[in-house]
């Protein structure tokens, strides 16, 4: 009885550890990008935040930046994932899909129709490109 207790327990750790690695990943890229969103408003690269982009080269700007930051947040959701990192770092590809999704949806009258297709599009490569190269990293260093 004590031995399924302990089962349970574990199999339940490696649940939260497998959650709070993709949100982690998930925290990383948010932070990183409204981070850097702010810096481009802040320097007047980019309009006022009341204003919708439209200068193709914002976009590019803000896809040129945005592409290591998803790519790192899925390293370290593979990096902390308790087993199967690639699988935590597609995880959190397939949230990258939802939530731009539902961004390109909700913004799709201000500015830029390729921007936010292009956000949903470069999720999952760049999960997938994550979790490899955390995979790489940990092979490499064995």
């Amino acid at each position: 009885m004590a031995h399924n207790a302990s089962r349970a327990a574990h199999r339940h750790h490696g649940v939260l550890r497998s959650i709070g690695a993709v949100f982690l990943g998930l925290a990383v890229i948010f932070i990183l990008s409204l981070g850097m969103d702010q810096l481009m408003h802040s320097l007047e690269i980019y309009p006022p935040w009341d204003q919708p982009m439209v200068d193709v080269e914002d976009g590019l700007l803000a896809l040129g930046y945005r592409t290591p930051i998803a790519i790192f947040g899925c390293y370290l959701a593979a990096r902390f994932a308790p087993r199967a990192p690639m699988a935590h770092a597609l995880v959190l590809g397939g949230i990258g899909v939802v939530l731009s999704t539902l961004g390109a949806v909700a913004m799709w009258q201000m500015g830029m129709h390729w921007y936010p297709i292009a956000l949903i599009l470069i999720s999952l490569p760049c999960a997938w490109i994550g979790g490899k190269l955390y995979l790489a990293r940990k092979s490499g260093s064995r």
